[in-house]
């Protein structure tokens, strides 16, 4: 069934700025004579007097039309030199004012200045609606605004069309921008070209200009309400009262004779073809053909009827045929296309209907599961009950499905205990890659999971049950922790089966449980009712091990004092540094560490004394530490210490950027990547691992290139570049490695002091402030490649750089494949305070999905990377914008 209806918005639902875009003025005044100017001197102080292009501003000023109040300050455009005998801005202006904020009197007011000598004086000021006064719609596209020039500009607004033809054309350009009309790409750029030098050579009467304003082109309508309650659907076009623009009588008599007409026509398919191919009435055909696209208040609701149908079937018994159902090759091919569909997606109701008529032949498949959950109602018991019957059928779903089914979108127990049973199988290491996630995904089952024993509904997550079926090995020792806490304690008892099953793998593995309890800590301040995970956990511990956390807390905290009396201090570094090796040895080093402290950080360092004097304070305002430990075989470990920033979000891409590195790893693919730990021991403190390293600010400035820093340390002579070529080797693939990754994931704010580069020929990037498409600087590129890369390569005609570019598709390639398993870690963390994902959780998983560009093939695919490739490598912008950057970093210095 063909349906003539239209997507719109309401203009309430849109949190963004307005924006206008001023494109052009047209239109000539006369220029005083020879005589003119010497009698009246002064007239020529008026440059548009003198000039005929005189240079002019524009302001914009959104006001009200009924109280004639002023709702912003007028907004300028930016200063441009006109040159071909035209006047040009096409500049965006963007008011202060949203567009939820504007209401169906808001009006614009546009004023054109002009300087007489020193004095700033209006040209001409005009006025334009925002809403059409007809159906209440945003404006969109392009529009003319026609007016007289004289002396005193005020109120001059002519509201008159300028002229039938440059309406008709308006009116298409319009229609062509918002995809209404159809594109023929070779057809297209002959017709603007020609519409463009005909606009270009229109000649008006003497004092006679016209404003050309563009208004932005959103993908569906915008329709104006100012509460729920108003009637948007009062002048907005539906099919019934659309009108031609027709004069007079003819418009009128057309629109009554088909009303008349279409008054007892029911519209089914074959009745609007009938209409539309009537040959007998064209102007009908003209309207039934139109591209006019209507309003259905309805377009996404729930009918109803289907509705019922769907709950009628569903509960209806079950029978042996709904087993033997099976799709032919058309329904097939159609089925797999749905399973394909990226995590996240909506299905429509015929997708869920298809998914739910051949669930019995999907059985088999596993990557229908979450398909067929998302296609099932659980709050209408038949479906539920038939549904969980399935479950324990299906075939063994992939852990990335898995963790889809721990998201917010699933509060059902038992499926999000299907989930945990399936994580069982997961090896400690692979747990450890998703702990960060899953800690997060323990919220969604809410304070509302945690009961005391005699409500405790599901056994195998009680707390006062030895273990689940799978945890024989330990049984004595957690029912001895257990039956402790509950007697001396009387503690609630966890009934979340995610959480218990975290607990009962943290309590069996010793490094599991370490970031288990830090990763809970950090997110406590946030969810207060970790706290009581926090509590069943500690409860458990043997005493020894709660000895080992009680020492950690201990040593974090004295950290966190030190870092923050060293920040304090407003005097030099130096000072700084002098007064750091005081406290750790006052602090720390005669205190705290008289025992062995296992490193939070790293759980495998054991660490038994500070090397005071390789200790100093990073020169920034946050004043960071930089603390090297020896350990028990005789090694040294140095890590970095801030407080006052918030380290969960480098925490997440790190994680990330190691789960990417095992997954390529896994497909025998090393690119020789270095994720550098990092913990974020709370909301504004955290450690970070060291590796020493150089910025590319320092090696570009004292080296004068790359390879000259690695022949630097690591000749040789026989080699086309005089390097090593295991050093080439670790730069070439961890440079890909590292392209690929942070392009993904959207990282930001790359600039030549956070590309840093070791010894041995690591490149990793460092400093994750802003990630997901975010960027504190202008016409950020979307992936980083500094030129000086491609010149350490050997150049870009270099086999160097063709393995780089091999590198980078394989790794795209491998990644793409792996998407699902990456989109759904990204989906749990939507609840979390992860600063660039808080500015929008829904679009946060929309940006990474995005550069997975699901919707290619694999060749499309790699053709699209290496247009990035080009695209980086011939960047003009980047190259300014580190400059800059440089140049700040002096001036700070």
């Amino acid at each position: 069934m063909v349906s003539n209806s239209v997507t719109f918005c309401v203009s309430q639902d849109l949190d963004v700025p307005f924006r206008l875009k001023i494109v052009s003025l047209e239109g000539q005044k006369p220029l005083l004579k020879a005589s003119q100017r010497i009698l009246n001197p002064d007239l020529t102080l008026k440059s548009s007097n003198v000039y005929p292009n005189s240079d002019l501003l524009v302001s914009v000023q959104i006001f009200n039309k009924l109280s004639n109040r002023n709702l912003t300050l007028p907004v300028y455009s930016p200063f441009k030199s006109f040159r071909n005998n035209t006047r040009k801005w096409n500049q965006w202006i963007k008011l202060p004012l949203k567009i939820k904020q504007l209401d169906n009197n808001s009006m614009l007011r546009i004023v054109l200045w002009e300087f007489d000598g020193n004095k700033k004086v209006i040209f001409s000021q005009l006025e334009t609606e925002i809403f059409n006064s007809v159906d209440y719609s945003l404006k969109r596209g392009f529009e003319s605004i026609k007016f007289q020039y004289n002396d005193n500009p005020i109120n001059l607004l002519e509201k008159s069309v300028v002229h039938q033809l440059d309406d008709v054309q308006l009116e298409l350009l319009n229609k062509y921008y918002q995809n209404e009309l159809l594109k023929i790409d070779w057809l297209d750029k002959i017709s603007l070209k020609k519409i463009e030098k005909q606009r270009e050579k229109r000649n008006w009467p003497i004092n006679t200009f016209v404003l050309n304003i563009e208004f932005p082109i959103f993908e569906i309508p915008v329709v104006y309400t100012d509460s729920l309650n108003l009637n948007v659907q009062d002048k907005i076009p539906t099919l019934q009262n659309y009108e031609l623009l027709n004069d007079g009588m003819e418009k009128t008599k057309a629109q009554n004779k088909l009303d008349t007409e279409l008054k007892n026509t029911t519209f089914t398919n074959k009745n609007i073809s009938n209409i539309s191919n009537d040959s007998e009435n064209p102007d009908r055909k003209t309207r039934l053909n139109s591209t006019q696209k209507f309003y259905d208040p309805d377009q996404f609701n729930v009918d109803p009827i289907e509705e019922k149908y769907r709950r009628l079937e569903r509960a209806s018994k079950r029978s042996n045929l709904d087993k033997e159902v099976k799709p032919d090759t058309k329904k097939r091919n159609y089925l797999n296309r749905i399973i394909n569909y990226p995590p996240g997606t909506r299905l429509t109701a015929h997708e869920k209907g298809s998914i739910w008529k051949y669930r019995y032949y999907l059985i088999n498949n596993k990557k229908a599961l979450t398909k067929l959950l998302q296609s099932t109602n659980l709050t209408e018991e038949p479906e539920r009950i038939e549904v969980l019957e399935l479950m324990d059928i299906w075939a063994e779903i992939d852990i990335g499905d898995a963790i889809e089914l721990l998201g917010s979108v699933y509060r059902n127990i038992t499926v999000r205990a299907y989930a945990v049973n399936r994580l069982k199988k997961a090896s400690d290491k692979e747990l450890e890659l998703y702990l960060l996630q899953l800690v997060q995904a323990v919220c969604f089952e809410g304070a509302s999971t945690f009961s005391d024993r005699s409500n405790s509904e599901f056994m195998m997550v009680n707390s006062n049950i030895g273990a689940m079926a799978d945890d024989d090995d330990d049984d004595e020792l957690i029912q001895e922790n257990i039956s402790r806490t509950v007697t001396e304690h009387n503690r609630a008892i966890i009934i979340s089966p995610l959480a218990e099953f975290l607990i009962r793998r943290a309590i069996k593995n010793f490094r599991l449980g370490n970031f288990f309890y830090w990763y809970l800590r950090s997110e406590a301040v946030d969810n207060p009712f970790l706290n009581k995970i926090i509590d069943s956990y500690c409860s458990r511990l043997p005493r020894d091990r709660l000895q080992v956390l009680k020492r950690q807390v201990t040593f974090d905290n004295v950290l966190r004092d030190i870092c923050e009396e060293v920040k304090r201090l407003k005097d030099t570094t130096i000072k700084k540094r002098e007064l750091l090796r005081h406290l750790l040895t006052s602090r720390l080093k005669n205190d705290t560490m008289s025992h062995e402290i296992i490193l939070p950080l790293n759980p495998d360092i054991h660490i038994i004394d500070v090397d005071i004097e390789n200790c100093s304070v990073f020169k920034s305002s946050l004043s960071p530490l930089k603390i090297s430990f020896k350990t028990t075989n005789d090694t040294s470990y140095t890590l970095m210490y801030k407080v006052g920033d918030d380290l969960r979000q480098d925490q997440l891409i790190v994680q990330i950027i190691t789960l990417m590195n095992e997954l390529l790893k896994n497909e025998n693919v090393d690119l020789k990547l270095l994720p550098y730990s990092i913990l974020a021991t709370g909301p504004k403190e955290g450690a970070i691992q060291f590796i020493p390293n150089d910025t590319m600010t320092v090696i570009l400035s004292k080296y004068h290139g790359i390879l000259p820093y690695f022949r630097e340390f690591h000749p040789d002579l026989n080699e086309e570049l005089g390097v090593e070529d295991w050093i080439m080797d670790n730069f070439v693939k961890s440079c890909a490695g590292y392209c690929v990754i942070t392009y993904i994931l959207g990282v930001g704010d790359r600039h030549l002091d956070n590309l840093l580069i070791t010894r041995d020929g690591h490149f990793f990037h460092a400093d994750f402030g802003y990630i997901l498409g975010q960027d504190p600087k202008p016409f950020p590129p979307l992936m980083k490649l500094p030129p000086q890369i491609i010149d350490a390569f050997g150049g870009a005609e270099s086999s160097n750089y063709n393995k780089f570019r091999s590198y980078c598709f394989v790794a795209y390639s491998i990644l793409r494949r792996n998407a699902g398993l990456i989109l759904n870690l990204f989906e749990l963390m939507k609840t979390s305070n992860i600063p660039d994902i808080r500015i929008d959780p829904d679009g946060s998983v929309s940006k990474v999905k995005e550069r997975f560009n699901l919707d290619m093939s694999e060749e499309e695919a790699t053709i699209h990377f290496q247009q990035l490739i080009n695209d980086s490598v011939n960047a003009l912008m980047p190259i300014v914008i580190d400059h800059l950057h440089n140049l700040a970093q002096y001036w700070r210095a």
